[in-house]
């Protein structure tokens, strides 16, 4: 498939400015985007658009509970893209409609060198949200600017803010889901907020309705997983300054609440993460940018490797592939993206606040 370069898409200005912004700027990507969840959900749960959007309205009101004015952006994207404001509620719902049948197969660390704190992952998803990826620099009214790599029409996914905190995201395929805040309206949250324990609040006080890892670090060299859902999340500590996540859960505290239905690849890529990130150098050692994408290009493994590709020995709805790989300075307020499998091309975007 013919690769398409990303760009940096700039918003600024109030909830409205921003998301009017957004939807003009990615209309024909929104576009393509509802018609991939279409797909998607017709292929995970067995419904189609006009059924996940009845699905999706009750997430409205857990939204406008505990993260109001984003309810504002989210209306002003639908205006610009032309579609209406429940298509834009849906496709920012999309996880708790779709991961209780198939979960993507994303890997991600957090990493303390040599004074440096970073944050990487790669976000495996189907192949059909590959050129509705985008990079959205947002610089709004009422919170420090931010980074976010995510799928058009949606308010976050994967970034950082001028205040160093970063976040990743790990799917999580469970039946659970009550109440709190959507997984991708929480990540924009986080994204907000001005210090890590704002971002932690976000999984402890404002919760996530349906299970899901995010993995927060600050500029400070602080890092902690946190893995979410409606009740308490369960919290992974660095230990040595690493942390590491897949597709399942493992902190205790989670475990005793929710269960999950794991992919079989989910295991082995945490193992190997492990084994890349817990050997020598000693953490005085540095890191750099390029070692990192080295690691997200692993193939170790292989069908089940960090860096993932096309298996047609999968289920259809199973072929999940690497979408983009994403490495983050959080120290320098750095974002370092490649777009596609971060083994095919050393074609990066680099993003500074």
């Amino acid at each position: 498939m013919l690769q398409q370069l990303l760009t940096v898409t700039e918003l600024g200005g109030s909830r409205r400015e921003i998301g009017l912004a957004h939807g003009r700027t990615h209309a024909r990507l929104i576009q393509r985007s509802l018609e991939v969840y279409d797909r998607l959900f017709h292929d995970f749960v067995g419904i189609r658009w006009v059924r996940a959007r009845v699905e999706a309205a009750r997430f409205g009101r857990m939204i406008e509970r505990g993260f109001p004015e984003i309810l504002e952006e989210m209306d002003a994207i639908a205006e610009g893209a032309g579609v209406e404001p429940l298509d834009i509620l849906t496709l920012n719902c999309r996880s708790e409609i779709s991961l209780t049948r198939a979960s993507g197969g994303c890997s991600a660390f957090a990493l303390q060198r040599a004074g440096t704190q970073w944050l990487a992952q790669n976000w495996d998803w189907r192949t059909d949200q590959l050129h509705n990826v985008v990079v959205l620099k947002i610089r709004g009214e009422t919170s420090a600017p931010l980074v976010s790599v995510g799928e058009a029409g949606m308010v976050a996914k994967i970034g950082l803010n001028a205040h160093g905190i970063g976040v990743c995201l790990n799917a999580i395929r469970s039946q659970t889901c009550g109440e709190g805040l959507p997984i991708h309206v929480a990540l924009r949250k986080i994204l907000e907020s001005p210090d890590l324990e704002s971002a932690l609040a976000v999984a402890s006080r404002d919760r996530v309705c349906s299970p899901a890892h995010f993995l927060v670090a600050s500029a400070k060299g602080e890092a902690v997983g946190l893995e979410v859902h409606p009740g308490e999340p369960g919290r992974l500590p660095a230990e040595g300054g690493v942390v590491t996540h897949t597709n399942h859960l493992y902190a205790p505290d989670a475990t005793a609440q929710v269960e999950d239905f794991p992919r079989a690849d989910s295991r082995p890529r945490l193992a190997r993460l492990d084994a890349l990130l817990r050997r020598e150098p000693a953490p005085s050692a540095p890191m750099d940018e390029r070692a990192l994408f080295e690691i997200l290009a692993d193939h170790d493994g292989e069908p089940l490797s960090i860096c993932r590709h096309f298996n047609p020995a999968q289920p259809p709805e199973e072929r999940m592939e690497t979408l983009f790989g994403v490495v983050m300075n959080l120290t320098e307020r750095r974002l370092a993206v490649r777009h596609g499998k971060p083994c095919e091309s050393e074609e990066t975007l680099v993003v500074t606040l």
